[in-house]
């Protein structure tokens, strides 16, 4: 029904940028909301940000704030993660995520409905 395809991923010094793109295609739907999830070796999934499609509204995790940005241009169905002063625990796969989560658990993997790939950020010394 939803695709989802992230891209940006690479290497990068620490302090450095780096921007994530996630493209939808198929059925979207406006009301969705467009999240970004991250999981390093060995570790469990989590949440890094959100953005509601419709509002504009975002949140990001604490350990991301003021250092990453969540956005959308919504004629181009797409999402992105702009990432500022990268640092070594910023390394993980990236997944781009979209449905629609209950108002009570907005991140919590087992809320989207639809995963892209992942894209791989590596951070180096």
């Amino acid at each position: 029904q939803v695709q989802l395809v992230e891209s940006g991923g690479g290497l990068v010094q620490a302090g450095g940028s780096l921007r994530l793109s996630c493209a939808a295609s198929g059925r979207t739907f406006s009301t969705f909301t467009m999240a970004w999830f991250r999981q390093a070796p060995g570790k469990e999934r989590e949440f890094v940000a959100r953005i509601n499609t419709s509002s504009g509204s975002t949140y990001h995790r604490d350990s991301v704030k003021g250092r990453f940005t969540i956005s959308r241009d919504s004629a181009k169905n797409t999402v992105y993660l702009q990432m500022n002063s990268l640092k070594l625990e910023d390394t993980a796969i990236y997944y781009c995520a979209a449905g629609q989560p209950r108002w009570y658990a907005p991140q919590a993997v087992s809320e989207y409905s639809y995963w892209g790939q992942g894209t791989q950020v590596t951070v180096s010394s």
